[in-house]
């Protein structure tokens, strides 16, 4: 196997975010957890209180000849509303904001350029507002939180019927490829 490279995104509840990915050929592993806030191994409880400052994300582990990260991009911004800067769906406050973190400035210039041409491609009456940032210390969720979908199907369904799938239908069923 060749070398492996990670790739941070936010788009709210960390649960609705592992599946896309985890289906996803090339990908080594899909971790929930939290990054970008100031307690160190914040607790779900904590981050869930906005105690922490920390924003729930994953963390993706792949292999770069079989999937890019240009594709990740692109598979994370057809799971997200690119458009709400405080939350997803039914998921609100900061620490459910859509983020964007990078670990180098490769993965920065392809997150950028993939904004843009989706600010371009006016899919959204309302501008991009989610951020690329730095990539901030991960601390895995606990392991009640890992591999959510599987583990917790009908918790999870109910999670996706709060507004992300039907979403994702109306949004992005039709749109084109923005990377």
């Amino acid at each position: 196997m060749s070398a492996t490279e990670t790739a941070i995104f936010a788009g709210g509840c960390f649960w609705c975010m592992v599946q896309p990915f985890d289906s996803q050929p090339g990908i080594v592993s899909v971790v929930s957890g939290f990054t970008g806030g100031h307690t160190v191994n914040p607790t779900y409880q904590q981050v869930k209180a906005h105690q922490t400052g920390h924003t729930e994300a994953v963390k993706i582990t792949f292999d770069p000849q079989q999937i890019s990260y240009a594709d990740l991009v692109e598979i994370y911004w057809h799971q997200t509303d690119p458009t709400d800067a405080m939350g997803q769906f039914q998921d609100r406050g900061d620490n459910y904001r859509p983020v964007i973190f990078v670990n180098s400035p490769e993965q920065r210039a392809i997150a950028e350029a993939s904004k843009a041409k989706l600010q371009a491609a006016e899919l959204f009456d309302k501008p991009i507002v989610t951020t690329i940032e730095d990539e901030k210390p991960f601390y895995p969720a606990e392991a009640e939180h890992q591999r959510f979908y599987k583990n917790n199907p009908v918790v999870y369904a109910e999670q996706e019927a709060g507004g992300r799938a039907d979403f994702i239908a109306e949004k992005w069923a039709q749109a084109p490829k923005v990377d």
